[in-house]
């Protein structure tokens, strides 16, 4: 093998997502805490003792207690079974926000992940968030390993999930490690093999505020059921029901999304977790090919050879920006472009194209990230996720290569539903302002729209959710020092138009249009009525879904 086929083999890169509320902050810290690589958990017992987590590090996401961001944490990890002599797996995880309201920065990191762990609150079940995410991990062909947290608290009966998960969206649960105790009081763990039957106890220790890895004691089948009687024949039972359901692991049907392995955990505990990690280093898959845009392909011409229709990981360097972020480091004002390495070896410094502009890219300043702490890298394999420094003309979406031109399709964009217009309190802060709306805007905070009879002092924000409004103007406080204030504007509804149409839009009743900083003409209409009404009077107009394919 490759040095490249190699490294990529040893490389597992998937994202945690859930319905907020569900652990998956304390489950990603956790995680960390198992591959060694911090020696406490930032999350323990008691709100005046709760520490800020690792993947949580804005000031926003320490005072609410949820993320609002994206957080990208890399580290090694080698399986306690492993054979002497084996190298570690690399583990990219990405935490993501779980509020409804910053949904497309939860969707635009399943684009740059191989795999998911849905996390589902053991008394909650599946809720909205968890049901919208699973479909769109199900679409997007990205496996699935399902953990249901918060098992050391009361919640409902482990098969009743079960049938939940079937029902709701139609995934079998496999479950590989099964719960001993009922929810609210978790003994330990039944591991199933690959038939279905149970051929291990493995019982937790509790530690003082679950900061610290939880000690395990293994059990055969005998001496689980003499130490734990009643509670452990009831698992038993309970696994040989799933067994003759056919919920038995099969590799196959996990990576085509058909089947979903299960674990039972509490991430607060640090109950089962290390067991996920093991999952995830031996069912996740490792990186693939990834194809390329199919309408640049089509725009291109296939026959002409002038650009790869995939990139697969042996294949010459690409990468594609899924993520930018500011703020993460005080000292330096500097931007952060998150790239997912799809193919090839990334070494710092060489020079790359952007598939977007066609020129040339120097990745000069590259770094890997662990939260908000981040260290130089040198090099770098497929399945990597890596930041580069002061990217300023990369956007989420973009494409770099090197060698024979390659283009990967944009990220999924959302249709705002929620705008208010935005200005500075002070007037002495406009350079300030304008100097953050361009930062933020670029990361994808909010959409920024402007027109001449607003002008620039006053643009209309437009966002998914109404809590991306509150991220914006605490971040132009805490990192720009600019204080703000917002104001309702009379619109609900968002269409992309064009320019032979927005003159006569314009002209209509409950109807402006903008200019997004991207340069798309976008109509705005008081509510989905007038949007008709225009439709049916006007079909000539240019109106199209905000909403990528």
């Amino acid at each position: 093998m490759s040095t490249v086929a190699e490294e990529s083999a040893r490389r597992r890169t998937f994202a945690v997502i859930a319905h907020p509320d569900a652990g998956k902050s304390t489950l990603t810290e956790a995680l960390a805490l198992h591959a060694h690589v911090i020696a406490e958990a930032g999350a323990v017992h008691g709100k005046a003792g709760r520490k800020s987590t690792v993947s949580d590090w804005m000031e926003m996401e320490k005072d609410r207690g949820i993320s609002i961001a994206s957080s990208a944490l890399q580290f090694e990890y080698l399986p306690e079974n492993a054979p002497k002599g084996t190298e570690p797996y690399v583990i990219n995880l990405v935490d993501t926000p779980g509020h409804a309201d910053f949904s497309e920065d939860t969707y635009r990191v399943l684009t740059a992940v191989d795999a998911a762990v849905m996390l589902i609150d053991g008394a909650k079940g599946l809720e909205p968030q968890t049901l919208k995410l699973f479909r769109v991990c199900k679409a997007r062909g990205l496996p699935i390993i399902t953990v249901i947290n918060k098992w050391d608290r009361p919640g409902r009966a482990p098969l009743e999930l079960m049938d939940e998960i079937v029902d709701e969206i139609g995934l079998q649960p496999t479950p590989l490690f099964w719960p001993v105790g009922m929810a609210g009081d978790f003994h330990g763990l039944a591991r199933r093999d690959a038939d279905g039957d149970v051929t291990e106890y493995i019982h937790f220790l509790r530690t003082a505020g679950g900061s610290t890895i939880a000690p395990e004691e293994h059990y055969s089948p005998d001496e689980a059921s003499s130490k734990e009687g009643d509670v452990w024949d009831t698992a038993v039972e309970e696994c040989e029901l799933l067994t003759m359901d056919g919920a038995i692991h099969d590799q196959e049907l996990f990576l085509d999304c058909t089947t979903s392995p299960v674990v039972f955990a509490s991430a607060m505990l640090n109950f089962g977790v290390h067991q996920i990690l093991d999952l995830l280093c031996q069912l996740a898959p490792e990186p693939g090919p990834r194809k390329t845009d199919p309408k640049v392909l089509e725009s291109a011409g296939k026959a002409t050879g002038a650009i790869d229709t995939e990139r697969s990981p042996e294949d010459p360097f690409s990468g594609v920006i899924f993520k930018v972020q500011a703020g993460m480091d005080t000292h330096h004002r500097d931007k952060l472009a998150f790239m997912r390495v799809v193919s090839g070896e990334f070494d710092r410094g060489m020079q790359v194209t952007h598939a977007q502009s066609g020129r040339s890219f120097s990745t000069k300043y590259a770094l890997t990230v662990f939260g908000r702490t981040r260290s130089t890298v040198e090099t770098a394999y497929p399945g990597d996720i890596v930041g580069l420094v002061n990217a300023g003309s990369l956007a989420p979406g973009d494409t770099i290569y090197e060698g024979t031109k390659v283009q990967f399709a944009p990220m999924p964009q959302f249709a705002p539903e929620n705008f208010r217009t935005l200005r500075a309190r002070s007037l002495g802060k406009y350079k300030q302002f304008r100097k953050a709306l361009e930062q933020l805007s670029s990361e994808g905070v909010v959409q920024i729209l402007r027109n001449d009879a607003r002008g620039d002092a006053a643009p209309v924000m437009a966002a998914v959710g109404p809590m991306q409004f509150e991220v914006m103007q605490a971040r132009m406080a805490n990192e720009y020092n600019v204080e703000t204030e917002t104001s309702p504007v009379p619109y609900s509804v968002a269409r992309r138009t064009d320019h032979e149409s927005a003159p006569e839009l314009n002209r209509q009743r409950g109807v402006e249009v903008f200019t997004r900083d991207d340069g798309e003409l976008i109509a705005l209409f008081g509510d989905k009525w007038k949007l008709q009404f225009i439709e049916r009077e006007h079909p000539e107009f240019t109106l199209e879904p905000m909403v990528a394919d």
